[in-house]
Protein backbone atom coordinates (compact mmCIF):
# COMPACT_ATOMS: atom_id res chain seq x y z
CA UNK A 1 0.00 0.00 0.00
CA UNK A 2 2.67 2.54 1.01
CA UNK A 3 5.42 0.62 -0.81
CA UNK A 4 8.11 1.41 1.74
CA UNK A 5 9.73 -0.72 4.37
CA UNK A 6 9.61 0.38 7.98
CA UNK A 7 12.63 -0.69 10.02
CA UNK A 8 11.78 -3.25 12.69
CA UNK A 9 13.32 -0.99 15.36
CA UNK A 10 10.83 1.78 14.48
CA UNK A 11 7.92 -0.62 14.87
CA UNK A 12 9.24 -1.87 18.23
CA UNK A 13 9.71 1.70 19.44
CA UNK A 14 6.15 2.60 18.40
CA UNK A 15 4.80 -0.45 20.23
CA UNK A 16 6.70 0.54 23.39
CA UNK A 17 5.28 4.08 23.18
CA UNK A 18 1.76 2.66 22.85
CA UNK A 19 2.31 0.21 25.73
CA UNK A 20 3.54 3.03 27.98
CA UNK A 21 0.65 5.29 26.99
CA UNK A 22 -2.05 2.69 27.71
CA UNK A 23 -0.41 1.52 30.94
CA UNK A 24 -1.72 4.67 32.68
CA UNK A 25 -4.73 4.31 34.99
CA UNK A 26 -6.94 6.49 32.78
CA UNK A 27 -7.23 3.64 30.26
CA UNK A 28 -9.27 0.48 30.85
CA UNK A 29 -7.21 -1.50 28.34
CA UNK A 30 -3.55 -2.11 27.55
CA UNK A 31 -1.48 -3.29 24.59
CA UNK A 32 -0.22 -6.79 25.42
CA UNK A 33 2.22 -9.13 23.63
CA UNK A 34 0.23 -12.33 23.27
CA UNK A 35 -0.14 -15.22 20.85
CA UNK A 36 2.85 -14.11 18.78
CA UNK A 37 1.39 -10.64 18.20
CA UNK A 38 -0.07 -7.66 20.01
CA UNK A 39 -3.61 -7.10 21.22
CA UNK A 40 -5.50 -4.47 23.14
CA UNK A 41 -6.89 -6.27 26.18
CA UNK A 42 -9.03 -5.14 29.07
CA UNK A 43 -7.05 -4.54 32.24
CA UNK A 44 -7.99 -7.03 34.99
CA UNK A 45 -9.35 -4.26 37.26
CA UNK A 46 -11.99 -3.37 34.65
CA UNK A 47 -12.90 -6.83 33.42
CA UNK A 48 -15.87 -7.40 35.73
CA UNK A 49 -17.42 -3.99 34.99
CA UNK A 50 -17.06 -4.39 31.24
CA UNK A 51 -18.46 -7.92 31.35
CA UNK A 52 -21.56 -6.63 33.13
CA UNK A 53 -21.95 -3.76 30.66
CA UNK A 54 -21.65 -6.09 27.68
CA UNK A 55 -23.72 -8.79 29.39
CA UNK A 56 -21.12 -11.36 28.45
CA UNK A 57 -21.29 -14.83 29.82
CA UNK A 58 -18.20 -15.88 31.67
CA UNK A 59 -16.03 -18.20 29.67
CA UNK A 60 -16.80 -21.80 30.54
CA UNK A 61 -14.05 -23.68 32.23
CA UNK A 62 -12.43 -26.70 30.70
CA UNK A 63 -13.26 -30.05 32.27
CA UNK A 64 -10.48 -32.17 33.74
CA UNK A 65 -10.74 -34.56 30.77
CA UNK A 66 -10.49 -31.65 28.33
CA UNK A 67 -7.48 -30.20 30.18
CA UNK A 68 -5.72 -33.58 30.18
CA UNK A 69 -6.43 -34.07 26.48
CA UNK A 70 -5.35 -30.53 25.64
CA UNK A 71 -2.12 -30.96 27.63
CA UNK A 72 -1.20 -34.11 25.75
CA UNK A 73 -1.94 -32.47 22.39
CA UNK A 74 0.05 -29.34 23.30
CA UNK A 75 3.14 -31.25 24.40
CA UNK A 76 3.08 -34.12 21.86
CA UNK A 77 1.77 -32.36 18.74
CA UNK A 78 1.17 -33.25 16.05
CA UNK A 79 -0.60 -36.24 17.59
CA UNK A 80 -3.40 -38.63 16.61
CA UNK A 81 -6.50 -39.34 18.69
CA UNK A 82 -5.27 -42.91 19.17
CA UNK A 83 -1.97 -41.68 20.63
CA UNK A 84 -3.83 -39.35 23.02
CA UNK A 85 -6.14 -42.20 24.08
CA UNK A 86 -3.15 -44.48 24.62
CA UNK A 87 -1.59 -41.93 26.99
CA UNK A 88 -4.86 -41.14 28.83
CA UNK A 89 -6.11 -44.74 28.84
CA UNK A 90 -9.67 -43.71 27.94
CA UNK A 91 -11.65 -42.56 24.90
CA UNK A 92 -11.05 -38.92 23.97
CA UNK A 93 -13.74 -38.44 21.30
CA UNK A 94 -15.87 -36.04 23.36
CA UNK A 95 -12.93 -34.01 24.69
CA UNK A 96 -11.37 -33.62 21.25
CA UNK A 97 -14.73 -32.57 19.79
CA UNK A 98 -15.22 -29.94 22.53
CA UNK A 99 -11.64 -28.64 22.13
CA UNK A 100 -12.20 -28.32 18.37
CA UNK A 101 -15.49 -26.44 19.01
CA UNK A 102 -13.68 -24.08 21.40
CA UNK A 103 -10.97 -23.68 18.74
CA UNK A 104 -8.21 -24.55 21.23
CA UNK A 105 -6.95 -27.31 18.93
CA UNK A 106 -6.89 -27.63 15.16
CA UNK A 107 -6.43 -30.42 12.64
CA UNK A 108 -2.83 -30.22 11.43
CA UNK A 109 -3.12 -32.86 8.71
CA UNK A 110 -3.17 -36.63 8.35
CA UNK A 111 -0.64 -39.18 9.58
CA UNK A 112 1.12 -41.47 7.11
CA UNK A 113 0.09 -44.54 9.11
CA UNK A 114 -2.66 -47.02 8.21
CA UNK A 115 -6.05 -45.33 7.82
CA UNK A 116 -4.48 -41.86 7.60
CA UNK A 117 -5.72 -40.68 11.04
CA UNK A 118 -6.07 -36.95 11.70
CA UNK A 119 -3.24 -35.13 13.44
CA UNK A 120 -4.14 -32.58 16.11
CA UNK A 121 -2.19 -29.62 17.41
CA UNK A 122 -2.75 -26.46 19.41
CA UNK A 123 -4.20 -23.32 17.81
CA UNK A 124 -3.46 -19.60 18.04
CA UNK A 125 -6.51 -19.34 20.29
CA UNK A 126 -4.80 -21.85 22.62
CA UNK A 127 -1.81 -19.49 22.85
CA UNK A 128 -4.10 -16.55 23.66
CA UNK A 129 -6.18 -18.56 26.15
CA UNK A 130 -3.10 -19.54 28.16
CA UNK A 131 -1.24 -16.26 27.63
CA UNK A 132 1.80 -17.64 25.85
CA UNK A 133 3.58 -16.54 22.67
CA UNK A 134 5.19 -19.81 21.61
CA UNK A 135 5.03 -23.48 22.58
CA UNK A 136 8.43 -23.27 24.26
CA UNK A 137 6.74 -20.99 26.84
CA UNK A 138 4.78 -23.99 28.14
CA UNK A 139 5.96 -25.20 31.56
CA UNK A 140 8.58 -27.93 31.31
CA UNK A 141 8.76 -31.03 33.55
CA UNK A 142 11.58 -29.41 35.55
CA UNK A 143 9.12 -26.64 36.48
CA UNK A 144 7.04 -29.24 38.33
CA UNK A 145 9.90 -30.82 40.29
CA UNK A 146 9.50 -31.07 44.04
CA UNK A 147 11.51 -29.06 46.49
CA UNK A 148 14.59 -30.74 47.91
CA UNK A 149 13.39 -30.63 51.49
CA UNK A 150 9.78 -31.76 51.84
CA UNK A 151 7.89 -31.94 55.12
CA UNK A 152 8.69 -35.21 56.83
CA UNK A 153 12.10 -35.58 55.23
CA UNK A 154 15.28 -35.10 57.18
CA UNK A 155 17.39 -32.10 56.39
CA UNK A 156 21.09 -32.81 55.82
Amino acid sequence: MFESEVPKEHIQEAILVLQEKYAHDEYSFALEHLGGGYQFLTKPAYQASISILLKQQSQKRLSTAQLETLSIIAYKQPVTKTEVEHIRGVSCDYSIQKLLEKELIIIKGKADSVGKPLLYGSSEKFMEYFGINKLSDLPQPKDFSQEENQIGEEKD
